[in-house]
């Protein structure tokens, strides 16, 4: 029997805790950030801020604005991201952790996610395309109509994910792990009868 691995992340202490504060408001009091957590908050717009090894946690950033910010080793715990266009971000030390968030028709095109973690998240419609999700953890996510085009996949396990629409030709698969009995997310294309 195979136990299935199961991504624990490590709590950690951050050095400054803002909480429930409208920024849609007024903007953040200082543009670079490092080990703060934001608990409760709301956001329109973090274009150009910089956020390193910082916890959003239950904060709303619905079709907020990241244009030219900055996201190293960033964790959103229990967020609301829908609409957002991580692309418009910069590429430098881009990483960051989705844990039970809502990211749909969240937008990750040609982005370099390889060290990324989506945890227990809804992805409906979210694009990846031209995404680099090589060897990224994906656990327990609903994938409902989410964009795979030219995506690295390579070594990503999806079998905990449901919901997903694969096409094996149009992406690269190599290692990928797929559970028998959501392989009908990897074959849709090709018009099969897939039995129990």
């Amino acid at each position: 029997m195979q136990t299935k691995k199961t991504y624990k992340p490590l709590e950690k202490h951050y050095h400054q805790v803002i909480e429930k504060t409208d920024f849609t408001a007024s903007p953040l009091p200082q543009f670079d950030f490092e080990s703060v957590e934001f608990r409760g908050c709301t956001f329109n717009n973090l274009s150009g801020y910089h956020f390193s090894d910082c916890l959003f946690s239950s904060c709303n950033l619905s079709n907020a604005e990241l244009r030219g910010s900055k996201m190293q080793d960033v964790l959103f715990r229990d967020c609301k991201l829908i609409g957002i266009n991580f692309f418009t971000t910069s590429d430098f030390g881009f990483n960051l952790t989705f844990e039970r968030c809502q990211l749909d028709y969240a937008s990750f095109e040609h982005k370099k996610m390889n060290k990324s973690v989506f945890q227990d998240c809804r992805l409906h419609g979210a694009n990846f395309s031209q995404t680099d999700l090589s060897k990224a953890k994906m656990e327990d996510c609903d994938l409902l109509n989410a964009i795979f085009s030219s995506t690295n996949i390579s070594g990503v396990d999806f079998s905990t994910n449901v919901n997903f629409n694969i096409d094996p030709t149009q992406n690269l698969v190599k290692k990928a792990k797929f559970a028998a009995d959501n392989l009908a997310g990897l074959l849709g294309r090709f018009d099969l009868i897939i039995k129990p």
